[in-house]
């Protein structure tokens, strides 16, 4: 966001009657008006630059330990299903998903592709947590990750920066911006990133079968079409080509895969955002067009033909293509045409979103190839009111009205469309006192019905319902004790009805082995409640500590499994009672900083359908930088003690022929180990 966009959007933004000048001013961009993470009631993170490059890493996996009450899953070479306050997916095969967190990249909704979550160029990671109905619609179930991009023009930094370190590590990223004319205005960046990984795969001989291989380009313009007019347009470019070799028969990272899968995606995106002043507020029209091809395959036997006399030999292909396209219309007020006696502030707005998924795979154990088409569509009016009751005290009420419909059809003969209209939206009361802040709200989020759509799946499982949520929060924001102690400190309870569960059913072939069929259905009722903390200390000039912690209780009751067996009361899956992160930076001299990083997470189940656990994780990182002018040079090492750690696991089933397929066991996908490495940067 250049200069005039962001004095576009300040104008039209309410405020209280005093800032709050001494505690933090970090904007959001995740709200219909330019607001500060100190006055928005919500409980949020927002992980500046200096921070995602604390922590050295290259995808937004790494960055989501630092938030409270966040986690996700692999399943795939990146950790792209996230899951906020225990809700969100972990995988996804051949049927098509309704996300429940949204993922953002500007101006792009990238829900459910956040393989494209790779950090380059990026001004901040903004997380949201409990239900966004009312500004992002249905992927908002349990809240929003967006990654925001630096702005364009000559008022921010140039860079280029290297990295090398052990699994053949490698990655180079470039930004530049600068003003073409008085009035236009760009930012390019580019980025390649490159890892051998550290699984190695013993039958082929091979250390790269699970390897990285991402590169992306970012070109953004700003034309200043007038005093009251910018027109800002962007366009992303990634080419992710990663290894998928990540399981083995005795848990450790030795494959045996003779066929290694993959995972890859292939992106054009390009938006326009159009800003216009009139005297009446803020008109905004946003407009985004993505192209997806989408390709994830993996060695389904995890060995070699011969292996074993029992053994197997399978392989699972699933290739997408996704075409999205958006619109979106948005009016803000400003501050000579509020309601009410001049007390409110309003946002009226609708949005539309149609997308095409063509979904091919090639499956060993399938006649032919499965075939089949999705085409959902959202059409979206939604509107907020911002009511100044007294110069401290402000009431925001939002709503939304949603119609979700989409049409199904697939090559073994089934043909279904579906059309619903979901209502969700919040209501808080935000109180300034000094610089200080309180809120309370109530929001309602919502997710749409679905089918399971596998051949295989029985009439009673075919169909789920959509899911409402209910969230009761209370917050706290500011000093506490010190001037140079900030908190942000939240409280919530959800009720969800229709909670969806994610579930498979376990089939035996004739030869013994065994295939499971992802299913998605309801629970009776589910009950997340906790709460959040975030502390930032300057303990002295030159030493400042972070600190995080989430407290999770989320539970389901009144479901039926695909075994038949029923639950009366259990923990949902990637939920973690406790995560807890803290970061701490020390200025040795003007010229040599230290800083450390500890993720916590405790320990939590990988699925709603069997007992598999990942165990309590602590990891340690460190890094060691020598700053002189524009450089910066950093040796780093994450995962410092080689912590055995997992992302993904499965369980009630056997995939070894070597005990004749006779025990259930668990499996898992291992973490990244120990790594260290260089980093150069110059900033120009």
């Amino acid at each position: 966001m250049n200069t005039r966009i962001l004095t576009l959007a300040l104008l039209a933004s309410p405020a209280f009657a005093e800032s709050q000048t001494d505690i933090e001013h970090i904007t959001v961009s995740g709200d219909f008006r330019q607001t500060t993470l100190a006055q928005l009631s919500a409980s949020a993170s927002v992980i500046d630059v200096q921070r995602i490059d604390s922590r050295q890493t290259n995808h937004i996996d790494g960055m989501l330990n630092v938030a409270p009450n966040v986690n996700f899953a692999t399943g795939a070479s990146r950790g792209r299903f996230v899951q906020i306050r225990g809700i969100g997916e972990r995988s996804q095969f051949a049927e098509p998903i309704n996300p429940s967190v949204s993922f953002l990249v500007d101006d792009f909704d990238f829900s459910g592709l956040a393989a494209a979550g790779i950090l380059f160029d990026i001004q901040q990671v903004e997380i949201y947590r409990g239900p966004q109905a009312t500004i992002f619609g249905t992927g908002a179930l349990a809240g929003a990750v967006k990654l925001v991009s630096q702005p364009t023009g000559d008022n921010t930094d140039s860079h280029i920066s290297m990295t090398a370190g052990n699994t053949s590590l490698f990655r180079v990223e470039g930004a530049h911006g600068g003003m073409l004319t008085d009035t236009l205005g760009y930012r390019a960046a580019v980025v390649h990133n490159s890892s051998d990984g550290f699984m190695e795969n013993d039958y082929l001989e091979r250390d790269d079968t699970n390897d990285i291989n991402e590169d992306a380009f970012h070109l953004a313009l700003n034309w200043d079409a007038s005093e009251d007019t910018v027109l800002a347009v962007n366009y992303r470019w990634y080419d992710i080509d990663n290894g998928y070799d990540a399981f083995s028969l005795d848990n450790n990272r030795h494959t045996l895969s003779d066929e290694p899968g993959f995972d890859r995606q292939l992106t054009h995106a390009v938006s326009g955002h159009l800003y216009h002043q009139t005297s009446a507020g803020l008109v905004e029209v946003i407009l985004t067009y993505a192209s997806h091809n989408l390709e994830y395959g993996y060695d389904e036997d995890w060995t070699y033909t011969g292996f074993h006399p029992l053994g197997y030999t399978s392989f699972d292909g699933y290739y997408r293509g996704v075409d999205q396209q958006t619109a979106e219309l948005r009016f803000t007020s400003s501050d000579n045409q509020r309601l009410f006696n001049d007390s409110t502030d309003w946002v009226v707005g609708a949005r539309y979103s149609h997308s095409e998924q063509d979904l091919l795979r090639e499956y060993t154990y399938n006649d032919g190839d499965f075939i089949s088409e999705f085409k959902p569509t959202t059409t979206a009016i939604y509107g907020q009111l911002d009511t100044h009751l007294s110069d401290n005290l402000i009431l925001t009420s939002g709503l939304r009205v949603e119609n979700y419909a989409y049409d199904y059809q697939d090559n073994a003969s089934v043909i279904f469309d579906d059309d619903a209209t979901m209502v969700g939206g919040k209501l808080s009361l935000s109180y300034q006192f000094g610089e200080r802040f309180l809120y309370a709200s109530i929001s309602r989020g919502y997710k749409g019905a679905g089918i399971n759509y596998d051949e295989d799946v029985s009439e009673s499982s075919r169909f789920y319902d959509a899911e409402y949520n209910i969230n009761y929060e209370i917050g706290f924001k500011g000093h506490v004790f010190t001037p140079d102690l900030i908190a942000r400190a939240a409280i919530f309870y959800m009720d969800r009805e229709n909670t969806q569960i994610s579930d498979f059913d376990v089939q035996t072939r004739e030869d013994g082995s065994a295939t499971f069929v992802d299913i998605i259905a309801n629970a009776d009722v589910g009950t997340n409640k906790g709460a959040e903390l975030e502390l930032t200390w300057q303990v002295n000039e030159v030493w400042t500590l972070n600190g995080s912690l989430g407290y999770l209780n989320a539970t389901f009751e009144g479901y039926e499994t695909a075994d038949g067996s029923w639950v009366e009361k259990q923990q949902q899956a990637q939920a973690p009672r406790y995560t807890a992160n803290l970061f701490s930076e020390w200025w040795i001299t003007e010229h040599l900083v230290w800083q450390f990083d500890m993720d916590f997470k405790d320990e939590y189940r990988f699925s709603d359908g069997h007992d598999v656990t990942s165990p309590a994780t602590t990891l340690f990182n460190t890094d060691v930088s020598w700053v002189a002018g524009d450089w910066r040079t950093s040796l780093w090492v994450k995962n410092m003690f080689d912590k055995t750690y997992y992302t993904r696991g499965f369980g009630g089933f056997s995939n070894d022929p070597r005990d004749a397929y006779a025990f259930d066991e668990p499996y898992y996908q291992l973490g990244d180990g120990r790594q260290f490495g260089i980093t150069t940067r110059f900033q120009f």
